[in-house]
């Protein structure tokens, strides 16, 4: 089957292309640097020539929530459309637990993907995930100012980019984790809150910098970041490694 990957370069798109071509099928990277652009459609009609299946897991940056939409928007109104015309079958795109229950933000941006996706001519399947392992070291450099680290308040079940990588190719291929038409979830192990993961990542690295919890009450949806909206419903997909097994791993490929 050919398959196109969208954000190939990415966190979580690199994984995905590995996982696809392990398992024998012809893969195309679609990212600026592979010289194919969802916003600008430049490379686009090219790269997606004879392609069945477009898994999209482009993504943006910026968490503000005009800037994400418009980006989200803009990249599932062309996908959509030079798919159709390319002969595209299929979209698996990957989304965020708790998506449609924030009301602000890059959650909810996310949330305005799903459905703009879902309003094109090609058939789309979601799978949803929680926040990546990959995410804390990220949020810890956000949140270093100067001797402290600040991280958000917020709990979630921390999952692999890898895990849900292979998630998302066992969608491509045709397997169905539920069958009662809800959108398929995936998640970590256990609940976890993000600062005690923050903690643990900077100390393996043996970094002293103190990490501290913040609540944003001026955030709408601190609630919901603070009491579980992100964690997965009891029908998801619960996949390790743990967060600490992460970073021992991780840790141990950057030693050897």
């Amino acid at each position: 089957m050919k398959i196109a990957v969208t954000g190939a370069t990415g966190r979580l798109g690199r994984h995905v292309v590995d996982v696809l071509e392990a398992e024998g099928h012809d893969v195309v990277s679609i990212a600026r640097s592979k010289g194919a652009d969802v916003i600008t459609r430049e490379g686009l009609a090219e790269a997606l020539a004879g392609v069945d299946t477009i898994v999209d897991a482009a993504t943006q940056a910026s968490p503000d929530e005009a800037a994400a939409t418009a980006f989200f928007t803009a990249s599932a109104q062309n996908i959509q459309e030079v798919g159709e015309r390319a002969g595209v079958r299929r979209i698996v795109l990957v989304s965020i637990v708790g998506t449609d229950r924030f009301s602000a933000g890059f959650l909810a941006a996310k949330f305005a993907h799903e459905q703009a996706l879902l309003e094109g001519p090609i058939p789309v399947q979601i799978l949803r995930a929680t926040q990546f392992h990959e995410f804390v070291p990220e949020m810890v450099e956000w949140g270093r100012q100067g001797d402290v680290i600040f991280m958000p308040k917020i709990r979630t079940q921390l999952v692999a980019a890898r895990s849900v990588a292979e998630a998302l190719a066992d969608m491509v291929n045709g397997s169905e984790a539920h069958s009662n038409g809800a959108i398929p979830e995936i998640g970590g192990p256990r609940p976890e809150r993000l600062v005690e993961m923050a903690r643990l990542f900077v100390a393996q690295r043996g970094d002293t910098t103190r990490v501290e919890e913040v609540a944003n009450p001026d955030d709408p949806d601190h609630e919901l970041l603070e009491n579980g909206a992100l964690f997965p419903g009891p029908d998801a997909a619960l996949a390790g490694p743990t967060f600490e097994e992460w970073v021992q791993a991780n840790a141990s490929r950057s030693d050897s």
